[in-house]
This record gives C-alpha cells, sequence and structure tokens, in this order.
C-alpha cells in the first residue's frame, strides 16, 4: 500500500493509528499552526520555540501517549532547544484568540475531507447549516499557583462555549474566556459576529436571550433554542394547537411574539413536546421557540432538531473519557484554555476517522464507533509507530495530499478495521439504586466474607 514497509505493517495491524497521524500531517502542519500565531498572536513572538512545538507537546498529553507536560518535554527534549520553564512561559501567556482560530483554521480543512468521504442527510434543505453551541466550564486546577497555596478552594481556570457542526460532526469554533465563574450569555455578542445567513442555531435554554434570538433573526439566520423560564420576553398569541407525536411525547404548536428593549417585536412559532416521562428536574413539557418556516421545519422537525442538542454533550463526554483534554497542572487560563482547544483539534481528527471508518460497507455507523476504545489504540500504538516510521515518511506519504486524496486514502485504511474491535458497548436500561448502609460506625468491609455468604446463602436455597 505504501512505499515504506514499516509504515506498511502498521497499517495492517493498527490502521486506525496510521488514520489518524495521516490526518494530522495533512492538516495540522507546523506551517499551518505557526501561520496561525503569527497572524494572530498581539504580544507574543516566535524565537527559539514553536507554537506549533507547544501543541505537539500538549496532543502528546491529550492522547494519553504521555503523562504530563514535562513527560513530554523530557521525550521530545532532543528536539526542543529551551528549557522546560520556557515551555510552561510560552503556554502560560498564549493569546486565547490563538487558541480559537487554531481551532477554526484547522477545521476547515477537516470538514472538506469529511465532505469528501461522503455528504450527511440531513432533516433541512441543503441550503442551511446547521450549529450546535454549547457551554464547558473547565474543572479546578491543581493550587500551583502562589496565591492559590492560601485557599482550600478549587481555582476554575476558565470556561469555553464550543460550536459543533452536527452533520460533519466537527467542532467548527471556540469561544474561550479565561474568568471561571463568568456567564456563558457574557460571550453571546461574540457569537452573534459569527452567525451567517442560513445558520440554525440549536442550544439549551442557557443561551435563549430575547438579544440572543432577535440578534441571529436579525443577521437573517434560524434558530431552534430551548425557552427559559425568565430571560424571554413575549407573549403567546392564538390557540394551541395539537400536530402530533414525537418519540418522546405529544407535539404541539402556537404564535408567540418576541419583544426587546428597543420596542422592536418578532413573531415565531414555539414547538411544546408534552413529555410521556417528565424530566429528572420534574418538568413536563419542554417549549423550543424557532422562526425556521414551517414549510422548511414542521413541528416533528423542529423536536427533531432540538434532540441532536446532545450530539455537543456527547462531544464532551467523549473529550473527558477518551481523551486527556483537562491537564490538572496548567493553572494558568491561557495554558488551560490552550490544552483544551488542542484537545478540540484531537476531537476532529478522530472524528474524521470515524467518519471514514463510517463509509466501509456493512461496518459500523458513526455512532456506533466507541471513542474510547479507538483513543485507546492511538495511545497504544502512537509511540512506537512515530519511532519506527521517520517523519520524512510521514511527510512525502501525506503532506502534499488533497483533500480528495486523502478521503480515498481513508476509506482504504478503514476497509482493514475489524468493526468489533471499535464497536461501542450499549449498556441496558439502569436499575434503580439499593438503599445503602452508612458505613458511618464501620467504615470497612471484607469484600471475601460478603462472598462466602453469598454462597452460604446459594448453598442453603438449593438444599432446601
Amino acid at each position: 500500500m505504501f512505499a515504506n514497509e514499516v509504515l506498511d505493517r502498521f497499517a495492517e495491524r493498527s490502521p486506525a493509528s496510521v488514520m489518524v497521524r495521516a490526518t494530522m500531517e495533512n492538516t495540522l502542519t507546523p506551517e499551518v499552526l505557526d501561520g496561525v500565531f503569527e497572524s494572530h498572536a498581539k504580544r507574543q513572538h516566535c524565537r527559539e520555540l514553536l507554537f506549533s512545538s507547544v501543541v505537539d507537546l500538549l496532543g502528546l498529553v491529550v492522547e494519553g501517549t504521555r503523562k504530563s507536560v514535562n513527560d513530554a518535554y523530557l521525550a521530545e527534549r532532543e528536539r526542543l532547544s529551551v528549557s522546560v520553564a520556557a515551555v510552561y512561559q510560552k503556554l502560560q501567556k498564549v493569546e486565547t484568540q490563538v487558541s480559537r482560530e487554531m481551532v477554526r483554521r484547522t477545521a476547515v480543512r477537516m470538514g472538506d475531507v469529511v465532505r469528501r468521504l461522503g455528504r450527511r442527510r440531513s432533516c433541512l434543505p441543503s441550503r442551511y447549516r446547521l450549529r450546535i453551541i454549547d457551554g464547558n466550564h473547565l474543572p479546578a486546577t491543581e493550587h500551583r499557583i502562589a496565591e492559590l497555596r492560601k485557599t482550600r478552594q478549587g481555582p476554575l481556570p476558565g470556561h469555553c462555549l464550543a460550536v459543533l457542526d452536527p452533520q460533519w460532526m466537527l467542532i467548527v469554533d471556540v469561544f474561550p474566556c479565561e474568568d471561571g465563574h463568568a456567564q456563558e450569555r457574557s460571550l453571546l455578542p461574540q457569537v452573534l459576529e459569527t452567525v451567517e445567513p442560513n445558520d440554525v442555531w440549536i442550544a439549551d435554554r442557557n443561551f435563549c436571550t430575547t438579544d440572543f434570538l432577535f440578534g441571529i433573526d436579525r443577521r437573517k439566520g434560524f434558530f431552534v433554542i430551548r425557552q427559559h423560564a425568565s430571560t424571554l420576553s413575549y407573549e403567546l398569541v392564538g390557540q394551541r394547537r395539537k400536530v402530533g407525536r414525537c418519540p418522546t411525547g405529544m407535539l404541539y404548536e402556537q404564535k408567540m411574539r418576541l419583544s426587546n428593549r428597543d420596542g422592536e417585536t418578532l413573531v415565531v412559532r414555539r414547538v411544546t413536546v408534552a413529555l410521556d416521562k417528565p424530566t429528572r428536574n420534574g418538568e413536563t413539557e419542554i417549549h423550543i421557540p424557532t422562526n425556521l418556516p414551517a414549510r422548511d421545519a414542521n413541528a416533528h422537525v423542529v423536536a427533531e432538531l432540538y434532540l441532536r442538542r446532545w450530539s455537543v454533550e456527547n462531544a464532551f463526554q467523549e473529550l473527558g473519557q477518551a481523551l486527556h483534554n483537562e491537564i490538572h497542572s496548567l493553572a494558568y487560563p491561557k495554558a488551560a484554555l490552550l490544552s483544551f482547544c488542542v484537545a478540540l483539534l484531537a476531537y476532529n481528527v478522530i472524528s474524521v476517522v470515524k467518519s471514514a471508518m463510517a463509509t466501509v460497507p456493512g461496518g459500523l455507523r458513526r455512532e456506533q464507533v466507541s471513542g474510547y476504545y479507538l483513543a485507546g489504540e492511538i495511545a497504544a500504538a502512537y509511540h512506537g509507530m512515530m519511532i519506527a516510521v521517520s517523519s520524512r515518511v510521514w511527510k512525502r506519504e501525506f503532506g502534499a495530499l488533497t483533500t480528495a486524496r486523502l478521503a480515498e486514502l481513508l476509506k482504504q485504511l478503514a476497509a482493514k478495521i475489524r468493526p468489533d474491535r471499535f464497536r461501542k458497548n450499549v449498556r441496558g436500561p439502569k436499575k434503580p439504586r439499593p438503599k445503602r448502609i452508612s458505613g458511618a460506625r464501620d467504615h470497612h468491609i471484607s469484600t471475601a466474607r460478603i462472598l462466602a455468604k453469598r454462597n452460604q446463602h446459594k448453598t442453603h436455597s438449593m438444599t432446601a
């Protein structure tokens, strides 16, 4: 398959790892990453330590190949001409606009690769572009900064709004914020600047504000956003009418008139799902305002679009389970946010691999592929593969490929993967949690004695 015999052997034994490296070699090149830094960094400059080298180090940690930034530095020390202190200083000062543009720029080329793999079906006409937005707060870091050592409080390094394209399953934009206590809504003015005509924005109720909905409509975009109980100024118009059922309940539709502080009004539809089972918060109805034309999106389509909101939740879950997206030793906000954005790059690369696997006839559907098993395979094989195959070989084989040729090559590699190797384990329905003994008096218990009692009970039942 390849001119290099060692690379050919890895393609036969671990094709998923080769697919990941091929995608990275073609889309996450040093030229692209360093170009992003040069065009968007305002205070920092590249001297001895390139931005692409910093991203490579973080990538080793995110993928699970190395346990920490220091471990990654020690492994790559020979090709770096700076100290580990210089690496950390660089991390602490990378501006958030650089991290954001890194995700945006690389997602464009990866999106082109996925499009070449095959167009996905959509419940809306092709002129619409779906965008799912959600927030992710980074967890507390270690108390490494001097001022943090005097408190037991968990230091929050920031949060992000991530934008997912559900058609191609790629994170296409991110809005980093260094203030861990800042509201997600404080970033909505930045989000509005990116809204384009025929964009359809899907979000949970935290994003349902009067200004945001009016702003999307003003830019000729559309929204499918769950209604918040107190952040929307509106009045209902006419009678609510029943329009059928969806998988989770009965569907209703009614007009509603939105109004803002400038006296403007906007008439939209409100689709209501009367749930068969209440939510865990006891809610029996979900209201979804939308300005999508009824001819393109009836109530059933609106409900289906809102259900896709879970796609971004699943992406965050996969980041936590399959990738090390939170490096707790990076206490400085800029460093923590850069680390999270590198994890988003890794998620996008794995997503491209999943899309290629879904093109194999008789193979797994994309949602059946386990990101956890895929990331485990990569972590196990990647380091040895990079030692055995030189960087010159990777660059020669994949660096100059067009997106069409890369997509075709990924399909060929995906055909070598055993589907059962990366199939998700689908769990059954959850069982109710049994009542537990507090353990306040006896803190520990012997597992062997518990099992002995179980066996004694079974023996007694059989002889009775």
